[in-house]
């Protein structure tokens, strides 16, 4: 598959895709050539019917997930291999539209507090008052901090766009601690390597650990993440008095659409308009029948 993988990677990076996604596709295809034992140019609709089945039967992955599979398999056939004849036998699953879970202001203050090192703590504290992605914030280098201008640079965010965030006060005091004890020279979060630090960022891993361990620490029975923060910060900042625009832009939102969602979070969205029943000439309660008899007609 040397050659198929080498085609595929310069069609994703020709059209600029993110580092996770292209991982994520080349690693798609790869387990869908594994399952059926055979170079993934030699399978044909049948296979991906059946692969599509496996997925969400056998598998029971949800919806979702299937269709980042699919994404990567219509990438594939569509893009690499030029076989456009294959789209109608590579539908995407149909996903139950469901609103994100978010923390509290309280909670998000206990999981903060709960961290276990000086580093979970910071990369939390990112999290939370930025709203960067995982891969966002991974991607940091110090000099993304500017601590004159307030601002911390987002570089090739999802989609390859770059974008400026606020730098909370709050958060640059623990930047300060974290950057005088960790000293991180290229990357703000160094990963390691056989447990030494080493020139380059940390994985996924890490973050979701840190998140985990936090979350068990403070008694949350939500599970946390670093999307589950990036939620609750669009819908305090909402509820905070900003407008969908500027949120928007602060998560990098391509189309608003995307943002509208946090309205329908937003407990001061949902009570500032009057309900119309409210506005009705109802009757008492008491002047209603209580009796569960029929009348006879």
């Amino acid at each position: 598959m040397t050659h198929l993988r080498h085609a595929m990677l310069e069609e994703l990076q020709r059209r600029n895709y993110a580092k996770t996604t292209v991982q994520y596709y080349i690693q798609a295809v790869e387990r869908f050539a594994k399952y059926f034992g055979k170079p993934p140019d030699q399978l044909n609709q049948h296979h991906l019917r059946e692969y599509q089945a496996y997925l969400l039967r056998e598998r029971k992955l949800e919806p979702r997930t299937v269709k980042l599979h699919v994404s990567a398999l219509r990438f594939f056939f569509v893009k690499t291999l030029k076989r456009r004849y294959l789209l109608d036998d590579i539908p995407y699953p149909k996903v139950p539209r469901r609103l994100p879970t978010i923390l509290t202001v309280e909670e998000v203050t206990r999981l903060i507090d709960a961290a276990r090192t000086l580093t979970d703590r910071t990369m939390l504290m990112v999290l939370y008052s930025t709203g960067m992605r995982n891969a966002e914030m991974r991607s940091l280098h110090v000099t993304d901090i500017d601590s004159r201008s307030m601002l911390i640079h987002i570089r090739r965010g999802k989609g390859g766009r770059n974008r400026y965030v606020p730098l909370s006060a709050t958060l640059l005091d623990t930047l300060r601690a974290y950057w005088r004890w960790m000293k991180p020279k290229t990357w703000l979060f160094p990963g390691t390597i056989a447990g030494w630090r080493a020139d380059k960022p940390i994985t996924p891993k890490v973050v979701w650990d840190a998140c985990q361990s936090a979350a068990t620490r403070a008694q949350l029975e939500k599970r946390v993440s670093a999307h589950l923060l990036r939620h609750s910060y669009a819908t305090h900042l909402l509820e905070a008095g900003a407008d969908l625009r500027t949120i928007q832009l602060l998560l990098g939102h391509v189309k608003l659409e995307h943002t509208v969602i946090y309205l329908h979070l937003s407990r001061r969205h949902l009570h500032a308009v009057t309900n119309p029943l409210d506005t009705m000439p109802v009757s008492a309660p008491d002047t209603a029948r209580r009796s569960r008899r029929l009348q006879k007609r």
